[in-house]
């Protein structure tokens, strides 16, 4: 387990900066690949958003002004970076239009296709169901439904209020149970 406030001041000393951020990287590599992987369909597509996080994080560390907590910092840097990623690759996610069925097997063939996912079918037609959500619902539902996040939390990653993210967090459960309801 690491000290924030440590790692922070090793981070920001030349001396120490390389150390305290292969540190830093051990300690949230994983959160932030499964953060940014639910959000994006393939491992490598994942691996190269969570490159972006990491050389963003270490280019703007000293820039870094602690007023949140780094876990909190490193979150949204890698939304932000995952959201540039879903915009610029907008032909890759899957929309739902009022009364349009989402053409879903682009995914499944994805998810069948990747050697990191091992999913069983109930598995897979979940994460079917949230690449039918919008990104903001995506995240929302990701963060709460995954990684248990407090929504206080989630507000301070995704600059949104409260009752927005529940809101979201409502409407996407719907649209996933409806997405369920519509299987047969």
């Amino acid at each position: 387990m690491y000290n924030e406030e440590e790692l922070i001041q090793q981070l920001k000393a030349p001396a120490t900066r390389e150390a305290a951020f292969r540190t830093l990287v051990l300690e949230f590599q994983e959160q932030l690949y499964w953060q940014i992987r639910r959000m994006v369909l393939t491992h490598e597509d994942t691996d190269d958003i969570l490159q972006n996080v990491f050389i963003k994080v270490w280019q703007g560390i000293d820039q870094f002004r602690c007023d949140s907590k780094l876990s909190t910092w490193l979150y949204r840097i890698a939304n932000n970076e995952t959201i540039n990623y879903l915009n610029k690759h907008r032909h890759r996610t899957i929309s739902l239009s009022d009364g349009e069925e989402p053409d879903t097997d682009g995914v499944r063939i994805q998810l069948e296709s990747d050697p990191y996912f091992d999913g069983d079918e109930t598995e897979k037609q979940l994460q079917v169901a949230i690449q039918t959500l919008p990104p903001k619902q995506r995240q929302v539902f990701n963060m709460k439904y995954f990684q248990e996040m407090k929504y206080e939390d989630m507000s301070l990653i995704l600059g949104t209020s409260i009752g927005a993210l529940k809101a979201s967090y409502h409407h996407a459960v719907q649209k996933i149970t409806n997405f369920f309801e519509h299987l047969d």
